[in-house]
């Protein structure tokens, strides 16, 4: 008999199946949970008894789950799901630091197919074919004996129960390692693959089908005025960064020249100590948006919420919302909105649609407006991995660079090297925006507002990218840079304003700034307020 032959004469049975494919993604797809669970309690006394433990909880939850699933869908389909669920999983943990949480799945389904493009690197594929697509193959190439139904549904019940026994045994002797665990570390938790990828999964798909129940729009401005003494017209572009991280600004102190055309620039405040709303842009953005703050903020809700855009509409300032990125995140949903991904719109595009291209014909759309005009342009800015595709060849100032989305084939200093360049092209594309201002200042009091969403890890700790859960998250995924500039004809006080630049504040800060950006008065803006620029004399906001 050949070894074909003996590998042909091997049958699969459920049984084999439900315990065997726990086993192998419990090797194969928690190295980082099982990491991280070590560094906090260490292989010695009782804690080895609760690592141990540990273990036959996890395989036993696995169990359970595939005992669950199976009796919606074939044994095989669930075995190949979880396999190749957890061998996606458990590459982006071990090679780049990212956890995956219900944060982390919004983004997976709102990011668009560029984006995703951009993570599959070489190593990925082979990572899953190695560890997901050859045993998810062996699965439907060894004959498979199924049993009666009955006797399918007996052992079920049996390895349910067996399954609940062990995760009981597990979990009541180390009763005390259990609740601390849980309730103390929960990021940690969150690296258990597949066991918490699906329950947020769950949890998502409950929360989409909430959202998606009809709620009443809530408006929130009772009163929106703007000064009747004030005669002249406002025009203020706001630019949405991606990815910068303010320590690497020179702007801010940053050893390298990142912003050799901004430094040039009079009437700029760059600060230095400002922190996100999240370290996702599908948080991170709505929520700055919105006059409930990091603490208050909950994206299933805030887009029945009336946001600044909302207010400033009613107000009857000219809102446009132009996005080379991967869309408003629900922001720009009542407001004019224009896509600058596509070549059809975007003029400047090569290996992608560059955000210099989302100047183009803004001159003429605010020859056609009337009083005050808000733009906001939603860059691409410094996205990674691929920094190297985010700027122009003749932007590589700092070299060599990682020029492959594979970053385990770069050093560190390449992959900083080639984000750095990215802060240079977006320092090139803010002072572009400045030029356009500074044409319109005979009719228009001119300013322009720039926020990054959130920063990114380079390396720092093994972590790359961002995406942290906020409570664990580092200061490299937190700390971003804004920065205004105002002409001389605006009513902001630069002089005065400069002394905020170097304040603890944050994301919050921006739902108020842009509504006294144009000079409106409502009751939500309060003295309790944290201001980022100060205005002269003539105009009291309060």
């Amino acid at each position: 008999m050949t070894y074909f032959d003996q590998f042909l004469s091997i049958k699969l049975t459920p049984t084999k199946l439900v315990f065997l494919v726990p086993l192998l993604l419990i090797l194969t797809g928690n190295w980082a949970f099982f990491s991280h669970v070590e560094e906090i309690y260490p292989w010695s006394g009782t804690n080895a008894g609760f690592l141990i433990s540990l273990v036959f909880f996890h395989y036993s939850l696995l169990v359970l789950l595939m005992v669950i699933f199976s009796l919606f869908l074939p044994m095989r389909i669930v075995a190949s799901v979880l396999i190749l669920l957890t061998a996606t999983l458990g590459y982006f943990s071990d090679h780049l630091g990212i956890m995956i949480d219900i944060d982390m799945i919004r983004t997976m389904f709102e990011t668009n197919v560029a984006e995703a493009t951009d993570l599959l690197s070489p190593s990925f594929v082979l990572h899953l074919l190695l560890q997901g697509v050859t045993p998810m193959a062996l699965i439907w190439l060894v004959p498979f004996q199924k049993s009666g139904t009955l006797k399918e549904l007996r052992f079920k019940l049996q390895a349910a129960i067996a399954s609940v026994a062990v995760i009981a045994l597990s979990v009541v002797p180390m009763s005390d390692h259990y609740a601390s665990f849980f309730r103390e570390h929960i990021p940690i938790v969150n690296y258990m693959y597949p066991s918490a990828s699906i329950f947020y999964m769950g949890k998502f798909i409950r929360q989409e089908l909430f959202s998606a129940q009809k709620h009443d729009f809530i408006t929130l401005a009772k009163d929106v005025e703007r000064p009747v003494t004030d005669t002249h017209s406002d025009l203020v572009v706001m630019v949405i960064g991606e990815t910068a991280r303010a320590d690497h600004f020179s702007l801010n102190e940053y050893e390298r020249q990142t912003n050799p055309r901004l430094e040039l620039e009079k009437n700029l405040i760059s600060y230095s100590n400002i922190s996100s709303c999240g370290t996702l842009t599908n948080i991170s953005v709505p929520c700055m948006f919105s006059r409930d703050g990091r603490e208050n903020f909950d994206r299933d809700t805030s887009s029945n919420i009336e946001n600044a855009l909302d207010i400033l509409k009613r107000a009857d300032v000219s809102v446009l919302w132009r996005d080379n990125n991967s869309s408003s995140k629900g922001v720009a949903t009542r407001v004019a909105y224009e896509d600058y991904q596509t070549p059809a719109n975007n003029p400047d595009c090569d290996i992608e649609c560059r955000d210099t291209g989302m100047l183009e014909g803004l001159q003429e759309y605010i020859n056609k407006q009337k009083g005050d005009i808000l733009i906001v342009l939603h860059s691409m800015g410094s996205h990674g991995p691929a920094y190297y595709k985010r700027y122009p060849k003749e932007f590589e100032k700092f070299t060599p660079a990682c020029n492959t989305l594979e970053l385990s084939q770069c050093s560190d200093e390449e992959i900083i090297n080639a984000y750095d360049n990215t802060i240079v092209y977006t320092d090139y594309f803010l002072s572009k925006v400045i030029e356009l201002l500074k044409r319109n200042n005979q009719k228009y009091e001119t300013a322009m507002f720039y926020v990054s969403d959130h920063g990114e890890s380079l390396g720092e700790s093994s972590l790359y990218l961002h995406g942290m859960p906020y409570m664990i998250a580092p200061d490299s995924q937190t700390k971003v840079p804004i920065i205004v500039w105002a002409d001389d004809s605006s009513d902001i006080d630069i002089n005065k304003s400069l002394a905020l630049k170097d304040q603890e504040n944050s994301h919050d800060a921006v739902f108020a700034t842009l509504l006294i950006l144009f000079e409106i008065k409502t009751d939500l803006i309060t003295s309790a307020t944290p201001p980022l620029v100060y205005f002269k004399d003539e105009f009291e906001v309060y």
